[in-house]
């Protein structure tokens, strides 16, 4: 049957007769909840259809809805047939970066609001890829430099390889947290081609990664994390000038 979740009175929830899709919601919002409060983990049996009709005193429709739904939203895995069942999903929060992504598009976030958030996480990671890189982490970092490097008339290579670059300070940082919600804000900041890069911006780009790099080997938490905020301003005046002021942005300072 699985583990039991709190559905009884004194656990908050009432499941009184109404909208199939109000008593799915509950469910749902029980399985959440379970999941916070520890009393589920991964690869925990939350049942089956037929287990949570029973349980929760609804139909296996919805009973079915809420398994959809719970499956949707990543927290349970479905298995079919003989044995099977929905059981809590091991996690991959890469998958949901890019709907993070796509949401906070649709919302018409501007891009200073997206930067900011960005910058906030970058100075963090590299703060503590200076306290946290591995000599694996070190070695990668020097690749994409000189990747970057032979990339330098390329500007479509070269702004992939910027964006690699400071994915791989993110990942230094061997904060878990912090990469995915890097990752999800570049889907939206980060552009695929950069009109506006020369070789010359890309060399002075590359000068601030190459001395970003040094100080992480250091393990200059220090001075990492005031050399990304300088950095990540740049790119911020950058980014917005050609995003919300597409008529002034070459008014801005040559900076990444």
């Amino acid at each position: 049957m699985g583990i039991d979740l709190p559905h009884e009175p004194s656990a908050g929830r009432f499941y009184l007769a109404g909208r199939a899709s109000s008593l799915s919601a509950q469910i749902v919002a029980d399985v959440r909840d379970a999941l916070f409060s520890k009393k589920l983990k991964p690869g925990d049996l939350i049942g089956t259809e037929k287990d949570l009709a029973a349980r929760f005193g609804v139909s296996r429709i919805v009973a079915r809805d809420a398994l959809r739904t719970l499956e949707a939203l990543g927290i349970a895995e479905i298995k079919m047939g003989k044995g099977g069942g929905a059981r809590v999903a091991r996690g991959n929060p890469r998958l949901f970066a890019e709907a993070l992504a796509v949401q906070l598009d649709l919302t018409g976030v501007r891009a200073s609001e997206v930067l900011d958030a960005q910058r906030a996480i970058e100075c963090m990671a590299a703060e503590l890829a200076a306290e946290h890189a591995t000599p694996a982490d070190h070695a990668r970092l020097h690749r994409l430099l000189a990747e970057s490097e032979a990339s330098i008339n390329d500007a479509t290579a070269y702004t992939r390889l910027s964006r690699e670059f400071h994915m791989a300070v993110t990942e230094a940082s061997h904060n878990r947290v912090l990469v995915v919600q890097f990752i999800s804000l570049t889907h939206v900041s980060w552009p695929s081609q950069n009109p506006t890069l020369t070789p010359a911006v890309s060399q002075r780009v590359l000068d601030v990664h190459r001395e970003l790099a040094a100080l992480i080997e250091m393990r200059d938490g220090a001075g990492a994390r005031r050399l990304m905020d300088d950095h990540v301003k740049m790119i911020r005046a950058r980014r917005v000038a050609e995003r919300d002021q597409p008529d002034h942005f070459h008014a801005q300072p040559d900076c990444c």
